[in-house]
């Protein structure tokens, strides 16, 4: 039997997104109080990082809950789980600022190494149940379109972004090396060609003089924030814009946003895995953004073309347009019903 539309489904999400606020703010006031340092960064970054990016995550996935019609149950203990592997996880990384230890890639001590098994254990668990609500939202037949797929590559290109971490937890060379000599205190890594800790950009933190995988991390999950944030500029812009009104013309500028940051997240994860900087790209990076610049600008010109000519006033308003009708028309119709009532 289909469930009766109910806005209490995804409160739990929102209850859990206003928690991430609060923790944001405590986070913030230990970065003004606390000035230890962690591996080369603030011992409180992290968590503020961490709570900022729930809070965005959690609304976003009570919102794609609330445009669901169907499988609304099963996106409600989908979206359970990952609160409650979020809150594991920040506990852990919160307990270990407290600490004044490392939460990830640290292996000193069976302590600290069972705390990151369970950090690895709730990564997974987390991204099998947004991958529960993503493949929710491609059944269901969500009434707008744009919407529909703003969401769903939405979702898909934050799970790839997500499963990027799963590379961060893969052992250096030098960790491998330390292992065996039965030394490694720490397993995995940020960056990449670079050691962990080195010199990075103000706020990121993400490192300037080798790879970092958190950046194509960081842009791949807010993909779920950003194309319908896209969407909801275009139809903020549709009453100024003509163009913009027609659903058609939407649905593909949405589609064209959609390739093309699906093209910038694997770029960037590209530029990582090679151990560049962001911000200092060789030719090859240079040369593929700038064929996405190109080719974005080209295919949003092409899908604005492209769109279906605006309805006239007298299509818009059928009945009171001086033009033939067929007799099985809605106009035909309305005459028949008012003739019927005057006789």
């Amino acid at each position: 039997m289909r469930l009766r539309p109910n806005p209490a489904w995804h409160r739990p999400l929102v209850a859990f997104s206003a928690a991430m606020t609060v923790m944001a703010a405590v986070s913030a006031v230990g970065l003004i109080v606390d000035e230890r340092m962690l591996a080369g960064s603030p011992i409180w970054f992290k968590p503020f990082k961490f709570s900022v990016s729930f809070v965005a995550y959690g609304l976003s996935l009570a919102w794609m809950q609330s445009l669901l019609t169907r499988g609304r149950r099963t996106a409600w203990w989908a979206g359970t789980v990952v609160l409650v592997a979020s809150l594991v996880e920040m506990a852990i990384i919160v307990g270990q600022v407290i600490r004044g230890k490392r939460s990830h890639f640290n292996v000193e001590t069976p302590f600290d190494q069972t705390l990151f098994s369970i950090m690895g254990g709730t990564v997974v668990v987390l991204w099998l149940s947004t991958l529960v609500i993503a493949l929710l939202t491609f059944r269901d037949r969500l009434p707008d379109r744009a919407t529909a797929w703003a969401v769903r590559f939405g979702s898909v290109i934050a799970l790839a972004g997500a499963a990027i971490g799963f590379l961060m937890t893969r052992p250096t060379q030098e960790q491998l090396e330390a292992d065996r000599t039965g030394v490694a205190k720490v397993v995995g890594a940020h960056s990449v060609g670079v050691p962990d800790g080195g010199p990075s950009m103000p706020l990121t933190g993400w490192s300037t003089t080798g790879g970092d995988l958190r950046i194509p991390h960081f842009v791949g999950m807010h993909a779920l924030q950003v194309l319908p944030l896209l969407l909801l500029a275009l139809i903020a812009l549709a009453p100024r814009f003509p163009r913009l009104r027609d659903d058609h013309a939407r649905l593909r500028l949405v589609l064209v946003a959609s390739g093309a940051y699906a093209a910038v997240f694997g770029l960037v994860t590209w530029q990582a895995l090679r151990g560049q900087g962001l911000i200092h790209p060789d030719g090859p990076t240079l040369g593929a953004g700038a064929l996405i610049v190109i080719g974005t600008a080209v295919a949003a010109g092409l899908a604005l073309r492209t769109s279906p000519a605006p309805v006239s006033a007298d299509a818009a308003l059928p009945c009171a347009a001086p033009i033939p009708r067929t007799p099985g028309s809605e106009c035909s119709a309305h005459r028949a019903h008012s003739l019927k009532e005057t006789a």
